[in-house]
């Protein structure tokens, strides 16, 4: 399998990571986790659980440019050398962005956003040819 398609398995574990940590979170604020009711949980968590939500859903929400960009660079330019090098920097910006979200420095995961998403584009643009 190519690089990118292995970076973008990685990168669909990263939702998964920031629940985990959100779930952490909310067991030490609320006590318990509420599985009867986890969103309603959720929509009371402060701090670093509220973060850790937050970075859990960008993480999904990025997935959703990330995932058809890898694929149709694969497929309109699977020679391409510069896909991996893109796919490795989106996981890496993508990791910084959930490690910034969590810390609370909110210029930093602003920048690893904007990084993660050219990163993602650049996959399309690799596809049409145009890098």
């Amino acid at each position: 399998m190519p690089l990118p398609f292995w970076l973008l398995l990685a990168g669909v574990m990263l939702p998964y990571i920031w629940g985990g940590v959100g779930v952490a979170f909310r067991k030490k604020e609320f006590g318990s986790l509420d599985n009867s009711l986890p969103r309603d949980q959720q929509a009371r968590a402060t701090g670093a659980g509220a973060r850790a939500l937050g970075a859990e859903r960008n993480a999904w929400e990025a997935l959703a440019v990330f995932t058809p960009g890898v694929i149709a660079a694969h497929l309109f330019a699977p020679a391409s050398t510069l896909a991996p090098t893109l796919a490795m920097v989106w996981l890496v910006a993508r990791v910084g962005h959930g490690g910034a979200y969590l810390a609370n420095i909110p210029p930093l995961r602003s920048a690893m956003f904007f990084v993660g998403f050219l990163c993602a584009v650049g996959m399309f643009l690799i596809a049409g040819k145009v890098l």
